[in-house]
């Protein structure tokens, strides 16, 4: 990868994530969920009606902080969510704002477990419009797509994934966003969309949810959070840019 495409990469990866936040905050204030393509994430992410919310909590007994991840899978999604969505001078990463928690979070309750899925066959390849199509929960999407990558990992470089240097790691996410490795227990634009997209939902999501620590997502794209009211607002702004701090949904309890 030559410095000019990193930069190009980097570049586009930010203005995305901000176009997607600008237009998308409001409904991340609370998690979604399902599955979809790496092309088909903004609109996927957009669409509230499938969500399963599932609140962060306080951490298990084994003082990890994580309720569904062993060690081992825990390292890989915090590698994989901070080269997705890495922190630069334009703002945080993923893992500084703990998506790495929203994600676990999501893997161990409702959502993951598929509550609201339907998981009888028969099952075909479906197309992305057809909705789900596999006879996994999420969790279990999850945690065999993380086996599947790490034995890739493990084969072709003789590592771990989080051992991987940050260019190695971008290049093992782009050829699973390029389909250009195939996963023998999963698909890989399944795994890979559903992992972009968790990712993208806790980094905008409501901070009560794990991720978007600090509100430092809303904080980067202006997005003043979940105030219930604004009605008081539209005089002292009328044809001024609104400014303030974000407030999430535990705020306003």
């Amino acid at each position: 990868m030559s410095t000019r495409e990193k930069s190009q990469g980097d570049v586009g990866r930010r203005d995305f994530l901000k176009l997607f936040g600008a237009a998308g905050a409001a409904a991340s204030t609370l998690p979604l969920g399902g599955s979809a393509s790496a092309d088909e994430m903004v609109a996927a992410t957009a669409d509230t009606k499938h969500h399963r919310g599932t609140a962060a909590t306080e951490p298990h007994a084994g003082g990890s902080g994580y309720e569904f991840f062993n060690v081992d899978e825990s390292a890989f999604i915090e590698a994989a969510i901070d080269t997705l969505i890495p922190s630069d001078s334009t703002g945080p990463g993923a893992k500084e704002l703990g998506v790495a928690i929203y994600i676990d979070r999501q893997m161990a309750g409702g959502y993951g477990k598929g509550d609201r899925l339907y998981l009888e066959g028969p099952f075909g390849e479906g197309t992305p419009e057809q909705g789900y199509q596999l006879p996994m929960t999420p969790s279990e999407l999850i945690r065999a797509g993380i086996a599947d990558v790490s034995a890739y990992v493990q084969k072709n470089h003789k590592s771990t994934f989080d051992g991987l240097s940050a260019k190695d790691r971008a290049e093992v996410m782009s050829e699973l966003d390029g389909k250009k490795v195939e996963l023998p227990t999963v698909p890989t634009a399944t795994f890979f969309g559903l992992l972009l997209q968790l990712t993208i939902e806790g980094y905008f999501a409501d901070p009560m949810y794990g991720g978007n620590k600090d509100r430092a997502a809303w904080k980067m794209i202006g997005f003043p959070g979940a105030d219930a009211m604004y009605m008081d607002k539209i005089e002292p702004f009328r044809n001024k840019a609104y400014t303030a701090q974000p407030k999430g949904i535990q705020d306003l309890v």
